[in-house]
């Protein structure tokens, strides 16, 4: 790597310590007690000038490649529900924490069904009401977020 990549590493690998993600920020939805959450597909590469999270939440039905910040595996396969309710609500609430002052990011394969449906969850633990997430959701990070009706269902049934 030349100098100029080298630098532009250090500065990414210098924004772990920043806190939080630039509201303009690709994918970054802002919920409505102002914390900021970013959202992606696994599938599109990371822009190399992109902040990169301090903690991410991985919504995959395999174990996802190794990354240099700190993650969590939830085993959660395509188009599906998450194999543990008890094991997600604990990861989604560790999100809707961190978010506070880290930089979080909630991801699966495409960006929108799976993480459309954990943004829902979010924006349920940050006071939207259930019956109103999915369409928050959508209005604020991707209108084709959360994509089957059981992940609507799941996000009116969350608590």
């Amino acid at each position: 790597m030349d100098e100029q990549g080298d630098a532009r590493m250090d500065e990414r690998l210098d924004q772990r310590a920043d806190g939080r993600w630039d509201e303009g920020d690709a994918g970054v939805l802002r919920l409505p007690s102002g914390r900021l959450i970013r959202g992606r597909g696994l599938r599109h590469p990371l822009d190399p000038t992109a902040p990169v999270p301090s903690y991410a939440v991985y919504l995959l039905g395999s174990q996802p490649p190794e990354v240099s910040w700190e993650f969590r595996w939830l085993h959660w396969p395509d188009f599906r529900l998450p194999k543990d309710h008890t094991d997600a609500r604990a990861a989604l609430v560790e999100v809707w924490e961190r978010a506070v002052g880290e930089r979080v990011e909630v991801a699966c394969g495409g960006g929108r069904g799976r993480t459309g449906t954990a943004l829902a969850c979010l924006a349920v633990l940050d006071g939207v009401p259930a019956e109103e997430a999915v369409a928050y959701v959508r209005a604020h990070y991707d209108r084709h977020a959360v994509e089957t009706p059981w992940q609507r269902r799941y996000v009116r049934r969350f608590r």
